[in-house]
């Protein structure tokens, strides 16, 4: 490997060196971009375990937490704001009301349907782990200036726009 390279650029060279007709340089990004995610997932998921979750869990008080107080939404809110269906959200939600970091109560405005609450115990998780989490991402980022996350995030928001038309 050539100094200061990696495993993308060994197989961006292998490539170059069969294919020289063929521009590599999205599939060099896309790569790392991949490696990334690959390894972005383990060094996150640590930081929720500490704090006694899983990431989807995590997932679900921050949007809890998000929605400021009394830091409660129904179901059907949090399966959409999660991009999820409502069987998957029930078994999160069960998880976190067994761990003591939801409550589950009928909605005062229509008593056919249930709110989900955050409870002292969970707004103190989310936030300690919310905390971490943070801390760690600003930690994992050090390597760019202020000027290269700023253009990697936008880089990274028209991607998405691209993959959601």
């Amino acid at each position: 490997m050539k100094d200061g390279g990696d495993a993308v650029d060994v197989i961006i060279d292998q490539w170059r060196r069969e294919r020289p007709d063929l521009d590599l340089s999205a599939m060099a990004v896309f790569g790392r971009l991949v490696q990334v995610a690959a390894m972005l997932g383990p060094v996150t998921e640590a930081v929720f375990v500490r704090h006694g979750m899983r990431g989807g869990e995590f997932d679900v008080l921050a949007a809890l937490r998000r929605s400021g107080p009394p830091y409660a939404l129904m179901p059907s809110e949090l399966a959409a704001d999660l991009m999820m269906s409502r069987a998957g959200m029930t078994s999160r939600v069960d998880r976190l009301e067994a761990a003591g970091f939801v409550e589950r109560s009928l909605d005062p405005n229509d008593r056919r349907s249930f709110r989900i609450t955050l409870t002292d115990k969970g707004l103190k998780a989310v936030d300690a782990a919310l905390g971490e989490h943070a801390e760690n991402l600003a930690r994992l980022s050090a390597c760019m200036t202020d000027e290269e996350r700023h253009t990697l995030e936008h880089a990274l928001r028209g991607l998405l726009r691209t993959l959601a038309d």
